[in-house]
């Protein structure tokens, strides 16, 4: 009963990917909890949780396997992954949750893109699971709702279910090839933070901090205006996302904002209908997810 789930784990190894076992018909770890570590084996120097037992080595791969029909954990940190997890409205339990695949290919449009090719598996859902490299160096964390409604991501953190796997509620399923896409540029651009503030801004007067929003609207709106065919529509996203938090904070007007990039994306090339579309759904994310100003330093 288990060989395939051995398999499933000695393939994905080979890709380099990094597992571990779930409990038989389960997503959770079989791993055992801190409160629970017995200090001996992997964990005799310490505690060592599943993303740090993940591993690509066979011979733990088929000793681990060998004693239940474990499920397949892939530590999407470790193997060099971000994989972006599409919901369906079922898996939100309601049926008018946004469809994740729909959403998602609507945000591809908007950015100039098609859907990413890339290996991608079904989950036992419905939903689906899309597998991109990340760039050497990056160090990607889970994100939900960053992306867009029921869009999230696993990276460092976070492990998918390998395809090979099964739940109660059905198979995880390889819908395509092997090969996977490295992470598509506009895409990190958009799971990447906003740079930080700087340091010295928290202390200033609620003056300094209108003059600060002031400087970075004019340098969003120029960056908006000079965006390249095809990297219009994401640039235009970022600011919007990028400004919205001197929105929520008081220091500038919505209107202003709104106006401001319109300009600036209509000056890219972009139509009226796509500037308005994008910079709506932008702020409204930004400021419902800016609500409290940074700490002070």
């Amino acid at each position: 009963m288990s060989g395939h789930l051995l398999d499933a784990a000695l393939s994905a190894a080979e890709r380099g990917w990094h597992v571990f076992p779930l409990r038989p018909g389960r997503k959770i770890p079989a791993l055992h909890g801190e409160r629970a570590c017995t200090g001996t084996g992997p964990c005799a120097d310490r505690h060592r949780k599943w993303e740090q037992q993940a591993t690509t080595d066979p011979d733990r791969i088929r000793a681990a396997w060998s004693r239940a029909p474990f499920n397949v954990g892939i530590a999407t940190g470790p193997s060099g992954l971000l994989v972006v997890d599409l919901d369906t409205p079922e898996h939100k339990g309601s049926s008018d949750a946004p469809d994740g695949a729909a959403t998602f290919g609507a945000l591809c449009e908007r950015a100039g893109h098609a859907v990413p090719d890339t290996y991608r598996v079904r989950t036992a859902s419905g939903g689906t699971h899309l597998y991109f490299t990340t760039p050497p160096g990056i160090r990607m964390t889970n994100t939900q709702g960053t992306v867009a409604d029921s869009v999230d991501t696993r990276a460092w953190g976070g492990y998918v279910v390998a395809a090979g796997s099964t739940t109660p509620a059905g198979a995880y399923e390889a819908l395509c090839g092997p090969v996977v896409a490295p992470l598509p540029s506009w895409l990190q651009s958009i799971l990447q933070p906003a740079p930080k503030r700087p340091q010295g801004l928290s202390m200033a007067v609620a003056g300094q901090s209108r003059r600060y929003a002031d400087v970075a609207l004019a340098e969003e709106c120029r960056n908006v205006a000079s965006a390249q065919v095809g990297q219009r529509e994401v640039t235009l996203f970022r600011s919007a996302r990028a400004l919205g938090r001197f929105v929520a904070w008081g220091d500038l007007p919505r209107h202003v904002v709104e106006e401001a990039l319109q300009a600036g994306g209509e000056t890219a090339g972009l139509s009226a209908s796509e500037c308005r579309s994008t910079l709506r759904s932008a702020l409204d994310w930004s400021i419902a997810h800016n609500q409290t100003r940074l700490a002070t330093a």
